[in-house]
């Protein structure tokens, strides 16, 4: 059967450097003996070294055409464990009866921070997630208050999840090569077992002031206690979002919650 066609609506690039690919699939040593979920497999590339791993293995992939090729070139994956559906409509809780999974993948790199963000709403059923994305996305996720990348996507990732930073991989190793480099990255679940405020309101606060990332928090967070809030008198409003940490994030939620009661 001839090599699928590599989609650019479904921001396909088709990994062909069988090191990179095995490095990834190394990446789920972290966690023997729980099922693996594998994201847009393509041609398989990866899917190889997953199936010599000791993990059950199943993968979904939205292209047709890279379906049929899995089905006719892959038999040991078989074809109970390819699934034919869109990723970020799937219910995840119901996928390996329930138990715990490890998801990774060489991500399309249009739907990776919804892939992600997709992750956080079954975080207590993904606790280990590795894979490829975009340079400039996993640097987001990984970094720290104070840098350039930090943002939306750093906190709200960083706030359930660990996040490791492993390699930059050049493009020559894609088929077609992206225009950019991309990162591999090792995400832990961590110890955080609740949001110690307001969750609705931490978003929309977080959200607000990244959104307005050049100005001073005083400018946002006034749109949501009002011009009269003695709350804008704290200094902390004088920072700008990046300047701020998680932890600061959740005490600030919780002094404008009370300040709106």
């Amino acid at each position: 059967m001839k090599e699928v066609t590599a989609k650019k609506r479904l921001g396909q690039h088709f990994l062909i450097d069988l090191s990179i690919a095995k490095r990834i699939a190394d990446t789920v040593d972290v966690c023997p003996g729980i099922p693996v979920l594998e994201v847009g497999p393509g041609m398989g590339v990866l899917t190889r070294f997953l199936l010599e791993k000791p993990h059950a293995l199943k993968v979904v992939e939205i292209d047709e055409e890279s379906v049929a090729y899995l089905c006719n070139n892959l038999p040991q994956l078989q074809e109970e464990n390819i699934i034919p559906d869109d990723f970020l409509k799937m219910h995840l809780d119901r996928l390996f009866g329930g138990e715990q999974f490890m998801l990774t993948g060489n991500y399309p790199y249009n739907i990776s921070s919804q892939i992600f963000f997709k992750m956080l709403d079954y975080k207590e059923f993904i606790p280990y997630c590795s894979g490829m994305i975009q340079k400039e996305v996993g640097e987001r996720l990984a970094a720290k208050p104070g840098t350039k990348a930090y943002g939306i996507l750093s906190i709200f990732i960083q706030l359930w999840y660990d996040v490791e930073y492993l390699f930059t991989v050049d493009e020559n190793v894609f088929s077609p090569p992206p225009k950019v480099k991309s990162a591999v990255v090792l995400m832990r679940r961590n110890s955080r077992t609740e949001l110690e405020c307001n969750e609705d309101l931490f978003r929309k606060i977080v959200k607000g002031t990244f959104n307005q990332r050049r100005k001073k928090l005083r400018n946002s967070i006034q749109q949501i206690v009002g011009k009269e809030s003695p709350l804008l008198s704290d200094p902390v409003l004088d920072k700008r979002p990046e300047q701020l940490s998680i932890e600061d994030f959740i005490e600030l939620t919780n002094k404008v919650e009370r300040d709106l009661a």
